[in-house]
């Protein structure tokens, strides 16, 4: 499917459930090349993002005003985007996700957050993977600029940048990370972390 907004769904101000569902080879010209929410919070378990691609922001689904979903056993694989290769959060959205994975999503065009991408949004990972993710410019795995995402025991393994392989915050950002693990990222300036102007919490790591 081939659309400007939501190539494999659009939702306004709705909270769907979906459980075992496959989100694959949907295109847009903007935002969400899977899922594209607005002032929405679906629930999604067991599901699939598989090659999507959005020009803009999101290539797996992209969060706008406010939207908040939940995340179980989720996994975004070869999407790609100009920000957020396989999420974006925008606009105080703050998704939930549990027990997800992002492999293999890539911002090829001097965009930010290979696997993920934050901005003014603060969502909350628990036992999340960011594995062979790639950013041409900022950071492979995740992307924060002006928000306080939390993390606990999440992995970012393989992910590459021009400047922060596994994550890069900037803009006043305040991540909080506890039993994390950065292994084998790689960058042509700080493979693991980049922090600009940025106070990230480290416990564990």
């Amino acid at each position: 499917n081939t659309a400007e907004w939501g190539g494999g769904m659009w939702n306004d101000n709705s909270s769907i459930t979906l459980n075992n569902c496959t989100i694959e080879n949907n295109t847009v010209t903007y935002d969400g090349g899977g899922i594209y929410n607005t002032y929405s919070n679906p629930t999604l378990t067991n599901c699939t993002f598989t090659n999507n691609t959005a020009d803009n922001g999101g290539g797996g689904m992209y969060n706008d005003f406010s939207s908040s979903p939940m995340l179980t056993d989720c996994t975004f694989t070869n999407n790609s985007a100009f920000s957020g290769g396989g999420m974006y959060n925008y606009e105080n959205s703050s998704p939930t996700l549990t027990d997800c994975t992002f492999t293999n999503n890539s911002v090829p065009l001097f965009g930010s957050g290979g696997g993920m991408c934050n901005r003014s949004s603060s969502p909350t990972l628990t036992n999340c993977t960011f594995m062979y993710n790639y950013a041409s410019s900022n950071a492979g795995g995740m992307y924060n600029w002006v928000c306080s995402p939390s993390l606990d025991g999440c992995i970012f393994t393989g992910n590459t940048a021009n400047l922060g392989g596994g994550m890069g915050n900037g803009g006043d950002s305040s991540p909080m990370l506890t039993n994390c693990t950065f292994t084998s990222n790689s960058a042509n300036t700080c493979g693991g972390m980049f922090n600009g102007n940025s106070s990230p919490t480290l416990t564990d790591i």
